[in-house]
């Protein structure tokens, strides 16, 4: 995996600050919350990926480059 530039992962951050509302499109992994499942962001790491809360229970990240999630409406 390659890993995103500094300026990309500020603006992953600056796009998707911490309370963010977002809703799960596409995530390639077992374990991954069902598509159209909304969480909300707790932070961004140095990869560029969301640190997640899901309305689940689920805390899988949204792994940058890989996974896709919106920002959900209201």
């Amino acid at each position: 995996m390659r890993f995103p530039s500094r300026e990309t992962v500020e603006r992953v951050r600056r796009e998707y600050p911490a309370g963010t509302r977002v809703e799960l499109l596409r995530m390639e992994d077992v374990q991954a919350p069902p598509i159209g499942t909304l969480g909300t962001v707790l932070g961004v790491d140095d990869t560029g990926s969301l640190l997640m809360r899901w309305d689940n229970g689920s805390g899988l990240n949204v792994v940058y480059g890989e996974d896709l999630v919106r920002k959900a409406d209201g």
